[in-house]
């Protein structure tokens, strides 16, 4: 991962956080199940880092089909926005 990370062109600052946001992110969908609004502020957050991901992806020519994996996260996330928000 570090590798990958080297050749997104980003800082070990940026790998840290962007590895902490998606514990907490993870650790917000867990919680959604009990509180929902904690899961639509965490689904809604890996969304966006989601977005950003793929957007790095296209930033450095990556194919598309490279940068897949974080557009279907991207969908994954995007519903259970969705799903959190109507049960709110």
């Amino acid at each position: 991962m570090i590798s990958e990370f080297k050749r997104f062109g980003l800082t070990k600052k940026q790998r840290q956080l962007t590895g902490m946001l998606q514990i907490i992110g993870a650790t917000g969908l867990v919680l959604g199940l009990f509180h929902s609004w904690i899961g639509l502020f965490a689904s809604g957050g890996l969304a966006v880092l989601m977005v950003l991901g793929f957007g790095v992806r296209l930033k450095i020519k990556d194919s598309f089909l490279q940068a897949i994996p974080s557009f279907v996260f991207i969908l994954i996330n995007g519903y259970l926005f969705y799903v959190f928000l109507r049960l709110i």
